[in-house]
Order: structure tokens, then C-alpha cells, then sequence
């Protein structure tokens, strides 16, 4: 199973380190930060699982932050505050948050929270392809999302079982992020393309070279769906997408 990634976000930093040290002991991978930028260099660095995020921040506002952020992620948020009167918490939720704690809180009950968070965003986690997304375009070939179909470089139409078509999705919505069996497999079974056999480390593997043998010109020396060592597969290409 894939460590969490969460970003602590809060513009005093003894309190920022004082919680990223507590989520890192309790088995996360937290990173510190203190600002809506340092927010945007983390998500653009790589996968970040959920967003801990303070609303009073110096100068800028959190629940403000959440709401641009929720006009282009889809990255669990939970918003931290000593404002907990009911019209705050509701500004919060409309803002697009996932939840809303009030300080002081018991930091076995944030734990707590924040595993719900993320036990409920996994079913429809950020690895799921977005389905406004018509076109995907990588390394010459196309997939159209409307038609299901996906047409090589040479502008052949190659057909891909139901499977190899999810597995495919899953790859085009993350790009150079290298992704465990585990996160694979989860994603599958989001977008329906999963089943029983789907769960297990070599039910993937089987999967990945399946779809390496229609979308590879060479499946044994593969250059777009590589094997990262120690995690799982990465797709290592750009891919452009297109809307309607």
C-alpha cells in the first residue's frame, strides 16, 4: 500500500512542524507548508493525497485558498480553524472542503479524521481519469474518451480489451508519477474495470504487459510504460489532453 502524501499547511511553524512530525510518526508522509504557493510547488512536484490547510494564514486566507484550489484539484482538504462558529464551518464546506476541524483539537481525533478523508477520497482518488477529458494525446497515439477508441501513430485503430482500455485511463491522468500495483489496482476498481483477480501484485503485472504488447513498438524494451524499480509503472510520456 502507497504511504499517504499530505501537506501541512499553517504560517506558524512550530505548529506546522508540531503536526508534520506527529503524521509522520503515525506512519504519513507529511510535508510542511506555509503558503498557497509553497502549496502549488508541492502538487506540481508530485501526488499529494490530502491537503491539511489552516484558514487563517497572515495574509492569505484558506478558505479562499480551497476554493481555487477545488477549481483545478480534486485532492481531499480539510480545513483547520479557530473559527467554529456555524456560518464558518459552512463558508468552509461551500468553498469545496472535505471537512472542518476546530481548534484546539485532540490530535487522536485529527488522526482520526484524516484517515476517514482519505479512506473516503480513495474510491474516487485523483488516479481516476477525468471524465470531462474527450482526448488524450501521447506520444503520437490518441485516445478518444467519447468513442473509447485509441488509434496509433500510424492512424490504425488497435483494439484493447475493457481492462487495457482502464488500465490506459488510469496512466493518462498521471503522467510521470511513478504508481504502485496497490494504486493501480484501486483505481481499476473505481472505474469498473477491476475484479477479484485485479487486487494482486502479478494480476497487474499481467495487466501492464498485456497492454505494453498493443501500445509498444518494442514490448520487452518499453519506452512508454516503464518499470520504476521499487514502486510499480510509470507512463513516461507528456500527454495533452483535449476537451469536447
Amino acid at each position: 500500500m502507497a504511504i499517504p502524501r499530505l501537506l501541512v499547511v499553517d504560517d506558524d511553524a512550530e505548529t506546522r512542524m508540531m503536526l508534520t512530525q506527529y503524521l509522520r510518526q503515525n506512519g504519513f508522509i507529511a510535508l510542511p507548508c506555509g503558503s498557497e504557493a509553497e502549496i502549488r510547488d508541492q502538487i506540481g512536484a508530485g501526488r499529494i493525497d490530502l491537503i491539511l490547510l489552516d484558514v487563517m494564514l497572515g495574509d492569505e486566507n484558506g478558505v479562499e485558498i480551497c476554493t481555487r484550489l477545488r477549481e483545478q484539484q480534486d485532492v481531499p482538504i480539510i480545513l483547520v480553524s479557530a473559527l467554529s462558529a456555524d456560518h464558518q464551518r459552512m463558508a468552509g464546506y461551500e468553498s469545496g472542503a472535505d471537512d472542518y476541524i476546530a481548534k484546539p483539537f485532540n490530535p487522536d481525533l485529527l488522526l482520526a479524521r484524516v484517515r476517514a478523508v482519505l479512506l473516503r477520497a480513495r474510491r474516487s482518488s485523483s488516479l481516476i481519469y477525468r471524465r470531462s477529458v474527450a482526448t488524450f494525446r501521447f506520444a503520437g497515439w490518441t485516445y478518444d474518451a467519447k468513442r473509447d477508441e485509441v488509434i496509433s501513430p500510424a492512424g490504425v485503430q488497435v483494439a484493447l480489451s475493457r481492462r487495457e482500455t482502464g488500465l490506459l485511463k488510469v496512466f493518462l491522468a498521471n503522467p510521470h508519477i511513478p504508481l504502485t500495483r496497490e494504486e493501480i489496482a484501486a483505481a481499476l476498481d473505481v472505474t469498473g474495470d477491476g475484479g477479484t483477480d485485479e487486487g494482486s501484485g502479478r494480476a497487474i503485472d499481467v495487466l501492464v504487459g498485456r497492454l505494453r504488447s498493443k501500445i509498444e513498438d518494442t514490448p520487452r524494451a518499453p519506452t512508454l510504460l516503464r518499470t520504476e524499480r521499487g514502486t510499480g509503472y510509470v507512463l513516461a510520456v507528456d500527454v495533452e489532453t483535449g476537451g469536447d
